[in-house]
């Protein structure tokens, strides 16, 4: 595959999806249609310097599929930073697609600004969604798809989140459908745990799965953690996509999430796409993944965690600074230093992001205005004139988490 950039292309046959190597799509299928993910527009830090680009060339591999297919499906992180600008150059960069029909749900950096109001403005009436939600339904050819939305009123210390509101919805969208109805779900954040301790998850998952149990045929695509994993349990079988942007590290193997760099020229070692048959006779779908420069994957991850390390070595004195008189809280390695600061009433905090991406400071009681998204070192103050506790986090990665004690 000549093109740089991500994308999985899923088809329909006889009711039972499967993914296949983008280019070799059949134009038999009853339905073909494709994912992309996380393409995080306006991010240029050096995990990639032009997140345009790669999206357009994994557009550019949409359109040489011998199929056109029937819509595409955006799992979210479309933006780095929520700017209408990114949003802008996104929908331009989709308007070169073939394939004209495109349904969204949003990723943690779309709504960040302003809890998905400008989001659901652009892409609402665009995805056929409900004002003022964002979750949605639509059936085709014979199967029904399902946008949740789990990046929205996240708690300090918790994972995405569905909500009652929108579990309400989905018990009720899936109430009068047959069981032998062939159900796709589509979201940003994984709807399995794929590792809680960095936010890769969501919390009441489990009560939505628990609507789908009758289903003979439930297939859960998301984005958010950047690499292709895949989980089967029962009838259900999830998949995560690569990002069109950059890469993640692997689960547990780097001190915290976040875009990772791998050496000069591998970028597309840790880039790929998944290929997924549906067998007869057998009850869960078969995978063969590959790497768009045909290396091997593990070794690649591999790679690129080791430089990710030296490198983090090199920077963690920088992103950990202790606090100083003034009261300064470095974000870095998606953590607060300190994490419990003591000041005077009437004292001033100062959060500086050290991270090459964003995050938002929020209070977790509404005890204080949040910061608006802090790019890379960007800076946020408040001030805090009464004595007590102010518990705060990162409302774009709720597991961060922070305290502030005033005196």
């Amino acid at each position: 595959m000549a093109w740089a950039g991500t994308s999985m292309v899923w088809s329909m046959n006889g009711g039972v999806p499967r993914s296949a190597i983008t280019g070799d799509a059949s134009a038999k299928d009853d339905l073909f249609f494709v994912q992309i993910s996380d393409s995080h527009i306006g991010f240029n830090k050096a995990a990639n310097a032009d997140v345009t680009e790669t999206m357009r060339r994994a557009i550019a591999g949409i359109n040489a599929l011998p199929a056109t297919p029937s819509f595409l499906i955006h799992t979210g992180d479309i933006t780095q930073l929520a700017k209408p600008s990114e949003f802008d150059t996104a929908d331009q960069v989709l308007k070169e697609s073939r394939t004209r029909d495109v349904f969204f749900v949003p990723g943690e950096h779309d709504v960040g600004t302003d809890n998905g109001i400008s989001y659901l403005e652009r892409y609402g009436k665009k995805s056929g969604m409900p004002a003022g939600n964002g979750w949605y339904s639509f059936d085709h050819s014979g199967v029904h798809f399902i946008g949740l939305v789990n990046v929205l009123n996240l708690k300090a210390g918790g994972m995405g989140s569905l909500g009652a509101t929108q579990l309400a919805w989905l018990r009720d969208d899936v109430r009068h459908l047959a069981s032998s109805t062939p159900i796709v779900v589509f979201a940003h954040v994984p709807l399995w745990s794929v590792y809680p301790a960095w936010g890769w998850g969501t919390d009441d998952s489990t009560q939505a799965l628990g609507y789908l149990k009758r289903f003979g045929s439930v297939t859960v695509l998301n984005g958010h953690i950047h690499q292709t994993m895949q989980k089967v349990e029962g009838n259900v079988a999830f998949h995560t996509a690569l990002s069109t942007a950059f890469p993640q590290p692997r689960p547990g193997t780097a001190p915290a999430p976040g875009p990772m760099v791998v050496p000069a020229g591998h970028l597309a070692d840790v880039l790929g796409i998944r290929e997924v048959h549906y067998l007869r006779h057998h009850n869960h779908l078969a995978t063969i993944d590959h790497t768009l420069s045909g290396a091997d994957p593990a070794q690649a991850m591999a790679q690129g965690e080791a430089a990710a390390r030296a490198a983090a070595s090199t920077t963690d004195s920088a992103k950990h600074t202790p606090a100083d008189a003034r009261g300064q809280i470095t974000i870095g390695n998606f953590a607060f230093n300190p994490k419990s600061l003591t000041i005077a009433k009437g004292g001033k905090v100062t959060w500086v992001n050290h991270d090459d991406t964003a995050h938002r400071v929020a209070s977790a009681r509404n005890q204080f205005t949040a910061s608006p998204l802090l790019d890379t070192n960007a800076s946020f103050v408040a001030t805090f004139e009464k004595a007590g506790e102010y518990p705060y986090f990162c409302s774009i990665h709720p597991t961060m988490t922070g305290k502030i004690v005033v005196g």
